[in-house]
């Protein structure tokens, strides 16, 4: 493998940091966790990198055997990436940083995120809610403006996939600022819903267990 630079250490973090510490690369993984994506999805996601750059890291990453590059039918009907299985290996290390940054001083947590970093985040949180208590069990489809995730509620925790669900347990539906505030405690989903800002249908225990 042929890389620009390297730490020459024999040791695992730095060896690891030769793979995937350049900039984005993570990133560019933290956008595939929840299912595969075209070019210009992953480039709508990842706003501040450029194409160039982009293009350079899916790459790399592909090089390593992290992502890899594949041709769609319809209704995509052309090229996406998804993550490896040793590239979604990677998810408890994006967990476990994301934990740990937020105990820092300089987080601003009011600045821009992604909807597949919101849903993450709220992927996290289940762990905990879950461990908690009682986990409630049913599937709900919710709809980010215009993209659609599968929420999977079981004894494991919460499980989240980019698709639309068939029959699901309960449905709601609301955009991406709205979802940032209310995983953040800024507003609750009772005056979200009162607001118009939030549609919540069926089995409402699947969202309340996880939004106040």
């Amino acid at each position: 493998m042929a890389k620009k630079r390297s730490y020459n250490e024999g040791c695992p973090v730095s060896h690891a940091l030769d793979l995937v510490g350049e900039r984005w690369a993570l990133l560019v993984v933290r956008e595939l966790l929840l299912g595969p994506k075209r070019f210009r999805d992953l480039r709508d996601g990842l706003c501040g990198a450029s194409s160039n750059i982009l293009t350079m890291r899916l790459r790399d990453l592909e090089e390593i055997g992290v992502v890899r590059k594949y041709r769609a039918g319809a209704p995509v009907s052309g090229s996406v990436y998804e993550l490896t299985d040793w590239g979604r290996s990677l998810e408890p290390v994006l967990f476990a940083l994301g934990n740990w940054a937020v105990s820092s001083p300089f987080w601003d947590r009011h600045a821009p995120s992604t909807v597949d970093s919101l849903l993450l985040s709220l992927r996290s949180q289940a762990m905990f809610v879950f461990a908690a208590g009682a986990p409630v069990a049913g599937t709900c489809d919710m709809r980010v403006d215009d993209d659609h995730y599968i929420l999977r509620f079981g004894d494991a925790g919460l499980d989240i996939t980019r698709a639309a669900a068939y029959e699901p347990d309960a449905r709601v539906q609301l955009d991406a600022q709205t979802l940032k505030v209310l995983i953040t405690g800024d507003e609750t989903l009772d005056d979200a819903i009162d607001a118009g800002r939030v549609s919540l249908h069926g089995d409402e225990r699947l969202i309340r267990s996880l939004i106040k």
